[in-house]
C-alpha cells in the first residue's frame, strides 16, 4: 500500500511494465530541453559547421535524452557532429574531453555540454586553446556558476529545468496518490517545465 513517485531520472518504463508497476515519473523532458538549447545554438552557426557533444554518464536516461535532443537540433540544422564523448557530468572530465575535441578538430565551432559542470570545463579548455569567442559553448541546468558566463558570453545558452521545484512537484503528486486522487500523468509522466536561458 506504499505509494511511490519517481523524480528527476526516469526508471525504465519497460522494466516497470514487466513488473506490473505503475510508478508515475515527475520530471522534465530532457530531450525537449536540450533541443531548445541546440536550436538556439544552431541559429548562431552555419550549416555544415562542426560541433562536439560532451555527454553525461552514458548509462543514465537523462544523459541519453539530452544527447538525443542535441543531436535532433544539430541534425535538423545540418551541422556535422564530429564527436560525442562522456564527461561524466564533471568539470575536470568535461575540460579533458573539450580539450581533446579542440585539438583533434581545430575548426570545431561549438561544444554542447549535457550539464553546466561540463560546460564550465569546456569554457576553460576553449580559453586554454586560445579560442575564446571562436568556439561557442552551451550547457544545461542553469547553475549559479554559469550565470556570469552567460552574461559575458563565455557560455551562449543553458536550460533551466526548475530543479529546486522537482521535489515539490513530486511531493504534491505523492500526496494526491495517498489521498486516492488522480495524478495528471500522460503515459506515466507528469512533465515539469524546462526553459531556455540566454544572456539577459
Amino acid at each position: 500500500g506504499i505509494k511511490v513517485v519517481n523524480i528527476d531520472n526516469r526508471l525504465d518504463p519497460d522494466v516497470l511494465k514487466s513488473k506490473k508497476l505503475d510508478i508515475p515519473f515527475v520530471g522534465p523532458d530532457n530531450r525537449k530541453g536540450s533541443k531548445l538549447v541546440g536550436d538556439y545554438l544552431a541559429k548562431q552557426l552555419a550549416a555544415g559547421d562542426k560541433v562536439g557533444i560532451i555527454e553525461g554518464v552514458p548509462t543514465t536516461t537523462n544523459a541519453q535524452q539530452r544527447t538525443a535532443g542535441f543531436k535532433d537540433a544539430m541534425d535538423a540544422a545540418g551541422m556535422k557532429i564530429v564527436s560525442t564523448q562522456s564527461g561524466n557530468w564533471e568539470i575536470d572530465q568535461g575540460n579533458k574531453i573539450a580539450a581533446a575535441m579542440l585539438s583533434e578538430t581545430p575548426d570545431i565551432k561549438a561544444l554542447l555540454a549535457g550539464n553546466d559542470n561540463m560546460a564550465l570545463g569546456a569554457v576553460s579548455a576553449v580559453r586554454a586553446a586560445g579560442k575564446a569567442g571562436k568556439v561557442l559553448v552551451v550547457g544545461y541546468d542553469n547553475i549559479d556558476a554559469i550565470k556570469p558566463m552567460l552574461k559575458d558570453g563565455r557560455v551562449l545558452a543553458t536550460a533551466d529545468q526548475a530543479a529546486a521545484q522537482q521535489a515539490v512537484f513530486g511531493i504534491q503528486n505523492a500526496l494526491k496518490l495517498v489521498k486516492g486522487e488522480k495524478v495528471d500523468a500522460k503515459d506515466g509522466v507528469i512533465e515539469t517545465p524546462v526553459e531556455l536561458v540566454i544572456k539577459q
